[in-house]
């Protein structure tokens, strides 16, 4: 059935090229790069271990560089065994290279693990010192951030021991989670994950109920594995954060992501405070659809009037690169290359992991994006959505591998922002007013996905962290009832939700893999609408200020990154306004 498809969209073809990495397994590049960051890693620690403390700013350049160097060349390796498992997670030989390259970053990071423990632990005065200097300007932020960790760093010996069982941890459940999913077939025909989740948009409501039914039936089949892996994974982070003295278990994200915990209570209050707006709008779908009522499966149903016409995959890169084009050429010209030189991979395939990402790979080579093409108007915004990702990591590289790699909630902004050019972009040519409602109503599904259920599933998280912490191991029948209960909070009234849809938390990997992760989408959002706002107002002088945003990379901190925007991230009135613009979307069509 995915051959058929991925001929009749013309996807069969769009397959990454991991050549511009390495040839494959067994290219003696690989192996040679791998074994000289072994080598560099103990000449590293043989040469400067122990010595941070007498360091000029000249010699310290000299270890960053060599530093960046050395995990450059590992995240080359690291990304080619990722990226050929994440197409191949059947495959004996591809988890075998990733568990082989993951015990070998293990190895190294063993060596160099000394210099984050021996600069954060640097005497304040005299790191200010080595921070003003003019020869570290580069990597000043860089150098900075790393000493936000300094109260919850062990002593060396602890910190290389965690190192040394690390590939037997996370990565590893990580990896058997998407060994399962890659595996599971749904329903009588055997149908993939995506395949299935794709019938929850089509209009026939017995289609939706049936691909409902498998998708529960098929992790049911699974939920003592996933149940134990996600148990697994809650205790291994109570355990990490109580180690390194996090007050909460949202702290070590926020600290990844420059953010204060302050900010992010601030975002999660002000959405959780207009939960009325998803009510408000599934209750008039429901009427929309002229049904008694609405149910956790007729979610996504499209509106009378909506186009569903199928997207083939030229017909989607064309309305992408041109919503692109409008906003800046020099977008679209960056977009445009992950098409023209196979940089993506669209096709579904049999043991090929669910979902979409894009991966920034290092910046000496480029991002790759990978997708699951069905075809429908939610998937060409999906290639947005990575390709805005793409987009961001590409115009970043120029600040090398430290300072290109950015926080989570700019990440998404950049991702969020090109989505909202699309829908504008399609939007503009759609002149019946009822196809235009139903069009801003798939949109404002779409946002809710981003804000209201990522901040709906940060409940989630709270809730079963702590529960993990306070009552021990968890069921899956208690995972579920946390799991309703902020779904619930969300959809109130407005959506029945059926006993099949209290395991639905089992399929989400951003759960497993970035604990924490899920409210940067509505960051990201929200910050969005407050920016596209701006750009409206007056382009000409927004989009050099966007293209700027996204080429700074990591270099500074969310708070100074969007301060020439006149953005407060603190600030309730803020997120309120980005709120209100989706208020204000819905009152469109009430």
């Amino acid at each position: 059935m995915s051959e058929k498809l991925n001929a009749e969209l013309g996807t069969a073809n769009i397959i990454w090229r991991l050549e511009d990495l390495y040839q494959d397994e067994h290219d003696p590049a690989l192996a040679a790069d791998l074994a000289s960051c072994e080598q560099e890693a103990k000449a590293v620690r043989g040469e400067f271990a122990g010595r941070m403390a007498d360091l000029n700013p000249g010699q310290l350049l000299d270890l960053v560089r060599r530093l960046e160097n050395l995990e450059a060349r590992l995240g080359k390796v690291a990304t080619f065994a990722y990226l050929n498992f994440a197409t191949r997670t059947k495959d004996a030989a591809a988890g075998g290279l990733l568990q082989k390259i993951r015990e070998a970053g293990s190895r190294i990071g063993k060596e160099t693990v000394f210099f984050e423990l021996e600069w954060s632990r640097l005497e304040t005065g005299r790191a200010d010192a080595l921070l003003a200097a003019a020869e570290l300007a580069p990597y000043r932020h860089h150098l900075a951030g790393l000493r936000r960790y300094a109260p919850h760093l062990l002593s060396e010996a602890e910190e290389t021991l965690l190192i040394e069982r690390a590939p037997a941890g996370r990565g590893s459940w990580t990896t058997l989670f998407d060994k399962i999913m890659g595996h599971l077939r749904f329903g009588e025909s055997g149908r993939s994950e995506e395949e299935v989740l794709s019938d929850l948009y089509l209009p026939d409501r017995e289609q939706r109920r049936r691909a409902a039914a498998e998708l529960t039936a098929g992790l049911g089949s699974q939920l003592h594995v996933l149940t134990h892996t996600f148990n697994t994974l809650l205790a291994d982070k109570m355990i990490d954060d109580r180690l390194r003295r996090y007050p909460h278990w949202l702290s070590a994200m926020n600290l990844h992501n420059e953010l204060n915990d302050g900010t992010v209570a601030t975002l999660v209050k002000a959405v959780t405070g207009r939960y009325d707006i998803p009510q408000r709008y599934y209750r008039l779908k429901r009427r929309l659809l002229g049904l008694e009522e609405l149910t956790d499966y007729d979610r996504y149903a499209p509106l009378p009037h909506l186009p569903t016409t199928t997207v083939g995959w030229d017909q989607g890169r064309e309305l992408v690169l041109q919503a692109f084009a409008d906003f800046s050429p020099e977008m679209a010209q960056s977009a445009a290359l992950f098409f023209e030189r196979g940089w993506i991979h669209a096709p579904l395939l049999d043991g090929k992991r669910g979902g979409a990402f894009a991966h920034p790979a290092v910046p000496q080579v480029h991002p790759y994006i990978m997708v699951n093409y069905t075809g429908n108007l939610r998937d060409v915004s999906t290639v947005a959505h990575e390709l805005g990702h793409g987009v961001h990591q590409h115009l970043a590289a120029a600040r090398g591998y430290y300072n290109s790699s950015t926080t989570l909630v700019l990440a998404e902004t950049a991702s969020v922002f090109a989505e909202l050019l699309l829908f504008n972009r399609q939007l503009a040519l759609l002149d019946e007013p009822a196809t235009r409602r139903a069009f801003t109503c798939q949109k404002l599904e779409s946002i809710f996905a981003t804000v209201f259920r990522q901040v709906a599933m940060n409940r989630f998280e709270d809730r079963v962290h702590n529960a993990r912490r306070e009552q021990g191991e968890l069921s899956s029948e208690e995972i579920s009832v946390h799991w309703r209960a902020t779904q619930e909070e969300m959809f109130a009234d407005s959506v029945n939700l059926s006993a099949d849809y209290d395991t639905w938390w089992s399929y989400i990997p951003h759960f497993l893999s970035t604990p924490g992760y899920v409210y940067s989408y509505a960051f990201g959002e929200l910050l969005v609408l407050a920016l596209y706002k701006l750009y409206r107002e007056d382009p000409a002088a927004f989009v050099p200020r966007y293209l700027d945003l996204l080429r700074a990379g990591g270099s500074a901190t969310p708070y100074e990154l969007v301060a020439p925007f006149g953005v407060d991230l603190d600030d309730p009135v803020f997120w309120a306004g980005g709120l209100a613009v989706i208020d204000e979307m819905l009152q469109s069509v009430e």
